[in-house]
């Protein structure tokens, strides 16, 4: 497809195509790698940081919750805030906030600052991740190249979380558990530094809009309600009051947000974003996706940790095939592919390659062999997601207008947020469910202290091998998902476009996946 191809009439995005493109795409890796970093990097630091701040057992989850609060609630709101005020000043902005949150909480001296340093760290996130995907939406709109790009992105949101686990490891292992934190600040500076100079953003991509403050309450309520949902229900349990309310308050606030944006001028989320039937199937299928995603890195982190011994570097490193899979799907299969074929003969065998690599972790048992069980499961399961997220992502921001590419991408994280707090939850309390059925049903024949142990360790696998079976389900559901809502075609310089929106006012780009 030619450059001039790539622009649409009436759209106001230059003719020329941005000769920094690449260099750009190198500085919002580096930012992409950072946030994706962190979502993992701090886990394996918690025990160490909670032994030095002092944070009780009961409180400890909220170095986790905070972030995932905080950057969960306030997506759409940054999705729109990129939109408003330019997507690259969104992006230095929140890098420069996450690096001064990231300092705060390696200086962290008690609790309070620990909560406080986190929460600031995903609000930060939640501006510069929406930020980060548009920027790539609107720079890169031919087809090939757009299918590179986005090959290299969906690798690294894909890999960068195994990455986090190695860092985390080294740092915590032979440094010190600050240095979770105050590695960001090195990324931070340089993505900041090399996109305030390089980034060029098209013209007229701006919402000029007025901001829906009612659809920012409501959205963010409602979110940061239904994420505590479901994190209140792994620590509390389904039937507790407090997890019920949650998830009563944050339906009744998603269904006023909904009513909002339908009638107000300038909405948060134009409902057209999410109800035009390729993105739609997106969201959902990535969603589920993640939530299978999430529950899994869990299981096998605990899995190798206390099952197998493992020390935190080797666990991250136990993860690298994952990472190669990912990265071979990503870039190599999903990139040479998304040009030639429909987007969903991608995402939906994807998904079930994936689901094939899940299903050969159903069969863990305490002794089971790495090379011979884990490690073509994790190749599998890389390979699978790798190819199925990358065309995902590029499609999800396809056909919107440019004015909408934030907020459009927002609802990418969103749903990626969404279903790892779903999975980490759901996930966790069927497998503490199996394992203590387990324990109960074979504690009684175990005599000596060692056969009392053997039978908590048989009940942990258990209860991983039972929840990694709904995992499976719910990896072919996101299959049948994407098989059956995304219907875009083979890339050929068509844009996909709800009935609502005038076809002439949109970022025209040939059509791709995921």
């Amino acid at each position: 497809m030619s450059e001039t191809a790539a622009k649409a009439p009436g759209s106001g995005l230059g003719a020329a195509v941005d000769p920094n493109r690449w260099k750009a795409l190198a500085f919002i890796a580096i930012a992409q790698l950072m946030v994706v970093l962190d979502a993992t990097i701090v886990n394996i630091a918690l025990p160490s940081a909670q032994q030095d701040l002092g944070i009780s057992d009961g409180n400890r989850q909220w170095v986790v919750t905070a972030y995932a609060l905080a950057f969960g609630g306030l997506l759409l709101f940054g999705g729109r805030i990129a939109d408003l005020w330019g997507r690259k000043r969104a992006f230095v902005i929140g890098l420069g906030g996450f690096a001064a949150a990231s300092a705060l909480g390696g200086a962290a001296t008690n609790e309070a600052m620990m909560f406080g340093a986190r929460a600031l760290q995903g609000a930060f996130g939640a501006l510069l991740a929406p930020a980060a995907l548009s920027l790539l939406a609107v720079m890169f709109t031919d087809a090939k190249e757009r299918a590179k790009a986005f090959g290299i992105y969906g690798a690294i949101a894909g890999g960068g979380g195994a990455v986090g686990l190695i860092l985390g490891g080294f740092l915590t292992e032979y440094l010190d558990w600050r240095w979770t934190f105050f590695v960001n600040i090195p990324f931070a500076i340089v993505a900041a530094a090399g996109a305030w100079y390089v980034i060029r953003e098209p013209e007229g991509g701006r919402n000029r809009s007025a901001l829906d403050i009612p659809g920012v309450i409501l959205s963010t309520l409602g979110l940061v309600s239904l994420v505590y949902g479901f994190t209140r229900a792994e620590s509390e349990g389904w039937g507790d009051s407090m997890t019920i309310g949650m998830f009563v308050a944050s339906g009744v606030l998603l269904l006023a947000f909904v009513l909002v944006e339908s009638k107000v001028k300038a909405p948060l989320l134009p409902l057209r974003v999410v109800t035009e039937r390729n993105r739609g199937g997106i969201y959902l299928s990535l969603g589920l996706a993640i939530i299978a995603m999430f529950g899994l890195f869990l299981f096998l982190t605990y899995y190798l940790q206390i099952v197998k011994g493992y020390s935190p570097v080797k666990t991250g490193f136990a993860f690298l095939p994952m990472i190669a899979g990912m990265i071979t799907g990503s870039t190599q299969i999903g990139t040479r592919l998304m040009t030639r074929v429909a987007p969903r003969l991608l995402m939906g065998p994807g998904f079930l390659v994936a689901a094939l690599g899940m299903l050969l972790l159903t069969q863990l048992e305490i002794g089971s062999s790495y090379a011979a069980l884990l490690l073509p499961a994790m190749l599998l399961l890389g390979l699978g997601m790798g190819t199925a997220f990358m065309p995902a992502m590029s499609l999800a921001t396809q056909g919107v207008k440019p004015q909408d590419a934030g907020v459009a991408s927002a609802m990418v994280n969103t749903s990626q947020q969404v279903g790892g707090a779903i999975g980490t939850a759901l996930l966790n309390t069927i497998a503490a469910s199996a394992t203590t059925s387990y324990i109960a049903d074979h504690i009684a024949g175990a005599t000596s202290r060692s056969q009392q142990q053997l039978v908590q360790l048989e009940g942990m696998v258990q209860g991983y091998t039972s929840a990694i079976w709904f995992a499976v389900g719910i990896l072919v559901a996101a299959a049948a998902i994407a098989l059956t809502f995304v219907n875009a075609g083979r890339p050929g310089g068509t844009t996909v476009a709800s009935s609502e929106e005038d076809a002439s006012e949109e970022l025209a780009v040939p059509v791709v996946a995921h």
